[in-house]
């Protein structure tokens, strides 16, 4: 992994370099400089956007009770996308823009995460089930109602504006005589 991460560290600069030097004898040397200063600004702009969305999305995922994987592996590829963006150069801005696209952001993830290992990384895959939060299975006579975990059946009674713990259940059946005696 070091040597292909020194690779592309070496591969990169000098393949930006040739770009360059092609970019500017066809338009010169202001124009070119120009286009890189815009792709950073529009980068910039397109990653805070983006960013946002990913954040609703890991926000509405955990809401939904699921493990926002791809949209944490979405929202580390938008930050990959920014250094890239704000990377002078033709051949990062073109990648980083790609990855600034939903659609192909969301093919990465699925693929990135479908090579991960949890046996590898020490984890039992076991106590991941199919996405969500592991919830316990109910016990229970009536776990064909689809209620999953312990339920706790009680009355909260508020008192003054403030709760008392020690009055709930005379304040419940002195409700419930009133209740009755109507």
């Amino acid at each position: 992994m070091f040597r292909f991460l020194l690779f592309l560290f070496i591969l990169v600069p000098i393949i930006e370099i040739g770009v360059f030097i092609q970019v500017g004898d066809q338009i010169g040397l202001g124009a070119t400089l120009v286009i890189v200063i815009i792709t950073a600004i529009i980068g910039v702009n397109l990653l805070k956007q983006q960013g946002f969305a990913v954040m609703r999305d890991i926000q509405n995922s955990l809401n939904q009770g699921k493990v926002p994987a791809l949209e944490i592996a979405s929202g580390a590829q938008l930050l990959f996308a920014g250094g890239l963006l704000l990377t002078p150069g033709f051949v990062t801005d073109i990648i980083g823009f790609l990855l600034m696209v939903p659609a192909i952001r969301m093919l990465l993830a699925k693929f990135l995460i479908s090579r991960i290992n949890l046996s590898n990384a020490g984890m039992n895959s076991a106590n991941f089930q199919s996405s969500t939060f592991y919830q316990p299975q109910s016990n229970s006579s009536n776990s064909n109602s689809g209620v999953k975990g312990r339920i706790i059946e009680g009355e909260l009674v508020e008192e003054a504006g403030s709760i008392n713990s020690d009055t709930q259940s005379s304040s419940a059946e002195q409700n419930k005589e009133q209740d009755n005696d109507q």
